[in-house]
C-alpha cells in the first residue's frame, strides 16, 4: 500500500468521526471537532484523488465510512447487531478490497512504463 491508498484509509476514519460527531455532538467542542474531521476528510480523500481515479476513491472513502460507521454504533453506542446488516457490509467491503486491488495509482503506472 503507498501513500495515497494510505490517504484514503485514513480520510474514511476521519469520515466515520464527523459521521458519528453529526448524530452525537451536543456541545461546541464535539461540533468544532466534527468540523474539523470533516476538512480532514475530504482534504485528504481530495489529495488521494490526485494520483488515484476519483470514481475509485470515493468508492473505496465511502465503502470504508460506511463499514466503519456501521461497526462504531455497535460497539460504542449499542446499536443491536443485525445479521443481513453485517453481510451487507461485508459484500461492500469485499467489493472495496476488490477496486484497490484493480487500481494503480498514477506513480504506480509511471513506474511501470
Amino acid at each position: 500500500m503507498n501513500k495515497h491508498w494510505f490517504m484514503v484509509i485514513v480520510a474514511a476514519v476521519f469520515e466515520v468521526l464527523w459521521v458519528i460527531g453529526l448524530k452525537h455532538a451536543s456541545g461546541a467542542l464535539e461540533w468544532i471537532g466534527t468540523i474539523i474531521a470533516i476538512v480532514i476528510s475530504f482534504y485528504l480523500m481530495i489529495r488521494a484523488g490526485r494520483y488515484i481515479p476519483v470514481g475509485t476513491v470515493y468508492a473505496v472513502f465511502v465503502g470504508l465510512g460506511t463499514a466503519g460507521t456501521f461497526f462504531s454504533e455497535i460497539l460504542f453506542f449499542g446499536q443491536p447487531f443485525v445479521l443481513n446488516k453485517f453481510l451487507l457490509v461485508a459484500l461492500l467491503l469485499a467489493g472495496v478490497i476488490g477496486l484497490k486491488l484493480v487500481t494503480k495509482d498514477k506513480e504506480a503506472e509511471g513506474a511501470e512504463q
